[in-house]
Order: C-alpha cells, then sequence, then structure tokens
C-alpha cells in the first residue's frame, strides 16, 4: 500500500483542492499559418496559455492533445473527424488522467476555431469519462483573422515569430490560408470567414506586441476565473 503522505499545500497553489483540477491544451498540429508562423502555432499557444495558468494557480498541468479537428469545408491543414478526435484521442487521455492523477475536473484550453465542433459533445465526453468539464474558448475569441495580427502578435511575445518572412507572409497566392483569403470553399460557406478575409485584403494586417500580450492575459484571466468557478 502506497503510505506517501504529499504535501497538497506546497508550491505556489489557490487551493488544496487545486489538485484535482487538470488543465489541458487543445490545439492544431499540422495547420498551414503562412510562412512567418509554424504549422503548429494554435498548439504553441494553447499550450503556453494552459502551462502558465498551471504555474500560476497550481492546477494540474495536462500537457496537450495530440489531434484536432476542422470543418470540411476548410482545407488548410490535416485534422481528424470530429468522433475520432473525441473517441480516440480526448476521451482516452482524460480517462488515463482520472485514474493516473485522481482528476475530477477539467478545462480543455483550445486554440484552434475548428475545434468548436465538438462543443456540443462537452456533456457526452463528460458522461464517459466522470469528469467535469469546462471548454474554454478564450485564446480564439478575440485574435481575429487566422494567421494574421492576433496570432502573429501572439507568436511575437511567445518567440516563435519569424519577422524575417513577413512579408512573404502576406503573399496570398503563396499563403491563401492567411486570412483564408485564398480559401475559396471556405469563403463560400461561412459567412464570416468571407467578411473577415475582404477585410485582411483591404486591410492586411500588423505585429503588435502589447495586443499580443493582451490576448495572452485575457485568455489566462478567463481560464483562472474557471478554475475559481471548480473549486
Amino acid at each position: 500500500m502506497n503510505n506517501i503522505k504529499l504535501k497538497y499545500t506546497s508550491g505556489n497553489v489557490i487551493s488544496e483542492d487545486i489538485h484535482q483540477i487538470g488543465i489541458i491544451a487543445l490545439g492544431s498540429h499540422r495547420e498551414n499559418h503562412g510562412t512567418a508562423l509554424p504549422i503548429d502555432t494554435d498548439s504553441k499557444i494553447a499550450a503556453n496559455v494552459a502551462l502558465n495558468v498551471a504555474t500560476k494557480t497550481g492546477a494540474t498541468f495536462l500537457g496537450i492533445f495530440y489531434g484536432a479537428t476542422e470543418y470540411d469545408f476548410v482545407k488548410h491543414g490535416i485534422h481528424l473527424k470530429k468522433d475520432d478526435l473525441i473517441n480516440n484521442q480526448i476521451i482516452p487521455q482524460l480517462i488515463n488522467a482520472k485514474e493516473l492523477l485522481g482528476i475530477s475536473k477539467v478545462i480543455i484550453v483550445n486554440g484552434h476555431g475548428g475545434n468548436n465542433l465538438i462543443i456540443n459533445e462537452i456533456d457526452k465526453i463528460s458522461e464517459k469519462t466522470g469528469l467535469k468539464i469546462i471548454f474554454n474558448n478564450s485564446i480564439i475569441e478575440k485574435e481575429g483573422p487566422h494567421a494574421c495580427t492576433g496570432e502573429l502578435s501572439m507568436g511575437k511575445v511567445l518567440g516563435f515569430l519569424d519577422e524575417s518572412r513577413i512579408k512573404e507572409h502576406g503573399n496570398f497566392i503563396k499563403n491563401p490560408e492567411v486570412g483564408m483569403v485564398g480559401l475559396k470553399l471556405a469563403r463560400e460557406n461561412e459567412p464570416i470567414i468571407d467578411q473577415e478575409a475582404k477585410f485582411i485584403e483591404e486591410n492586411g494586417f500588423k505585429i503588435d506586441e502589447e495586443f499580443g500580450k493582451q490576448l495572452l492575459d485575457n485568455a489566462e484571466k478567463k481560464i483562472i476565473n474557471d478554475i475559481k468557478s471548480l473549486l
């Protein structure tokens, strides 16, 4: 029998019960983001935010899901079908966290818009895992058009933006996914995507480090509020 007494009040924790709350990132590892941002931009952002929140609160950092899903009409990366993401990745990984670490509640930190497809499945995931789950969308709420000012600025803050390629980044023929300007099918199927693409065509994008910090700070604050609501 394991008779080790764990020191749950040690370290930077907001409550002894915080260790029962897991925080895990959900991004997209294989998705084009132009030439100035890497293909795992969404995963890098979500993982950084999740880790920072875990560090500040003492919540158990569970890492990141490897998969992501996407709307059928958005063609700019390699993604899983929604059911495959849920059944082959999310549910098994959460069950492992529950059984191995005693997790009872989880916050999924989403960094990729296509993953919104699973929002209506959260209750089912919760039932199958026996966990209380919050799906937090604070990263993508205000980041704006794909691979543009929001993500470029966060990438600058987090250190993975290649500013030397920013001019090339704005070549919509070479990089049709930037602002989704050249993704005809996506623009035809989703008015918001088309509206954002038109804005980028007319106004372009910029790197704004202060804006990037604001986006990251705002996301962290909202996730911390979710943590407090679970305590």
